[in-house]
């Protein structure tokens, strides 16, 4: 950083200083997990020098601490939130172990954040304060806007039952007052699909002769920051949750985690989105996510817009994403994970002092039922040190209570299918147990290498009886498509080796003694008193 970067930096910073230290800081506004506070000050130093200068700054324990996501400037390999574990083989993915390991923490870690960082680049460049701007990452997955106009007139939501029109703005109905690059913008269509880039929408972004907001050419104006988000099926745990920790990402590129924030569901269609799991937007906004179709027939200006990450991205996180062997332990999806558990109030209450807390997800579907189900819970249950529990998750029960039970399990049980997502929100000793992954070895698998726990599925395929063949309505015999029964004694055999895995874990032990250690002694001292 040159002398003349460093001084502006430093006035920046005075100046925000003192805005902030006129009118006080809400520090009850960043809702951010106690240990992500010092990677937050690290990446926002000027709200950092306001804690140290605040006596009433909650966090001042955190100050002294050096820490970063990894993304950031200057952040060393040792001040990295985590580092991933390589101990597997890379079967020729990477020449060696240090190259294994870059290439999982740019694919799946905070190296991926850093990856997008250094792609953005500015496509529509504002040449006043009051102008627009456009700046996005390759292939327009990401963009953030200023002052941008949308026009809406032409839409007609209401007579569409397409989700994502590419066809939606002519030249002129989507830009902003701003120098456009327009052979920069070109060149970023090779992604152009609905789910895995914005080029669809951005294609015919215009600078337009007039400044959308100042000059009143609005018939809507939101002030408020606001996402604009493409979602997958709102029905299915896995996908959905590729729209959720997308958004999370988008925030770190974005560096702003605010939930003062406006969402927008991106869908050019009238038809309803069913969204299951509707409960997990409160870790994101203070406000119901809007549709698209509430703006019909209007002028929209933006003030600040990013369009987020988008959850079928071709080498995106994490929908068919080609994760490299041998590595475990992404600390943004760990970071995604503890985001979701502090802002959605759901606590560890564990470990427990002398079991292992166990959970049998059941399914009630045509297919992939585990036939002999009550045989191996009541094998699990004359193990005294097992506490199982058998559940059914459904619209019955609260998606938040669903996910309490799954952060509070050592072990996790299910056969292949989409409740098995519930592995993000288990503690970090946690065994995730797919009981047969139905030829589908990696989806699971990958899913929980990415969240760092120990994943585990059936070892012995004589010792499981599938119940036919499988009938796949158009594909014949399938192995999804059928239900399955396994051998109690190397069910049981299993459950040992998982077992061992949580009490022997570090993070287990850790959290037992941080428990009942410290409980032991402070009840001494109470007696003593």
């Amino acid at each position: 950083m040159t002398w003349a970067c460093g001084m502006l930096l430093a006035i920046a910073m005075l100046l925000l200083y003192t805005v902030l230290g006129c009118y006080g800081y809400n520090w009850d506004q960043l809702k951010l997990h106690p240990e992500h506070i010092p990677f937050f000050f690290n990446s926002n130093p000027e709200i950092k020098l306001l804690c140290n200068q605040t006596e009433t700054c909650p966090y001042r324990w955190t100050l002294s601490t050096k820490k970063c996501w990894g993304y950031e400037e200057n952040c060393t390999v040792l001040d990295r939130m985590k580092t991933p574990e390589c101990d597997g083989d890379s079967h020729g993915w990477a020449a060696d172990r240090a190259s294994q390991l870059d290439m999982f923490w740019k694919q799946a870690d905070f190296g991926y954040v850093n990856e997008r960082l250094n792609e953005m680049k500015r496509l529509c460049t504002p040449n006043t304060q009051n102008d627009s701007s456009l700046e996005c990452v390759r292939y327009t997955r990401f963009c953030r806007g200023k002052n941008i106009y949308f026009d809406f007139k032409e839409a007609s939501f209401s007579q569409s039952r397409e989700r994502f029109r590419e066809d939606l703005f002519k030249a002129g109905q989507i830009g902003g007052h701003c120098t456009l690059d327009r052979e920069a913008l070109k060149a970023e269509g090779e992604h152009k699909s609905a789910l895995q880039s914005w080029f669809a929408e951005l294609e015919q972004f215009t600078p337009l002769p007039f400044h959308p907001i100042k000059d009143q050419h609005c018939d809507v104006i939101i002030d408020k920051p606001t996402y604009l988000m493409k979602l997958d099926a709102g029905v299915n745990l896995f996908h959905h949750f590729c729209d959720f920790i997308n958004l999370y990402i988008a925030q770190h590129v974005n560096n702003s985690f605010s939930t003062d924030v406006n969402i927008i569901m991106w869908d050019t269609s009238s038809m309803p989105y069913r969204d299951f799991f509707e409960d997990t937007w409160r870790a994101f906004t203070d406000y119901s996510v809007k549709p698209l179709s509430s703006y019909d027939g209007k002028r929209v200006c933006i003030k600040e817009v990013v369009f987020t990450l988008l959850p079928r991205m071709r080498y995106g996180l994490y929908y068919n994403m080609p994760l490299i062997p041998g590595c475990s332990g992404s600390g943004m999806v760990r970071a995604f994970s503890q985001h979701l558990m502090h802002r959605l109030h759901i606590s560890q209450e564990g470990p427990a002092k002398y079991s292992i807390r166990i959970t049998l997800l059941s399914r009630k579907t045509k297919y992939r039922n585990i036939l002999n189900q009550d045989e191996l819970v009541s094998a699990l249950k004359t193990v005294g040190e097992f506490e199982v529990k058998l559940v059914e998750y459904n619209l019955d029960m609260p998606f938040l209570e669903q996910m309490k039970i799954s952060h509070n399990s050592d072990i996790f049980i299910g056969i292949h299918g989409a409740g098995l997502t519930h592995l993000l929100f288990q503690p970090d000793w946690a065994v995730v147990f797919e009981i047969y992954n139905c030829e589908d070895e990696h989806c699971y698998l990958d899913l929980a290498r990415l969240r760092g726990i120990k994943y585990m599925t059936w070892e012995k395929k004589e010792k499981m009886v599938q119940e036919d063949e499988g009938h796949h309505p158009t594909l014949g015999a399938h192995s999804k498509f059928t239900n399955y029964a396994f051998d109690v004694s190397e069910f049981m055999r299993l459950m040992y080796k998982a077992a061992d895995y949580v009490r022997t874990h570090p993070g287990f032990i850790k959290a037992w003694r941080e428990k009942y250690e410290t409980r032991k002694e402070e009840t001494y001292m109470k007696e003593e008193l």
